[in-house]
């Protein structure tokens, strides 16, 4: 079995394109089901990914960061071999 990299934590980089990638899901699914207009939050959450790639926050890094999430993983959590 390959020995696969472990995470250290919950992070800004690692709660964005997860939270990203479940509004994606949810409001693609809304647009099928419902109304096309859901498409609009799905290129928002777009661009948003754009810009953190770009330049390394969104909107979303300023809310976690108001809600304590750390910026990068944690230097303390054990690493697993």
């Amino acid at each position: 079995m390959p020995n696969l990299p472990r995470h250290r934590g919950w992070s800004i980089a690692r709660v964005v394109p997860l939270l990203a990638g479940t509004l994606v899901l949810i409001t693609t699914m809304l647009a099928v089901a419902f109304s096309p207009w859901w498409l609009i939050v799905t290129g928002f959450v777009g661009a948003n990914l754009l810009l953190y790639g770009a330049a390394g926050w969104c909107p979303a890094t300023l809310l976690l960061r108001r809600m304590g999430v750390p910026a990068e993983p944690s230097a303390c959590a054990p690493s697993q071999p």
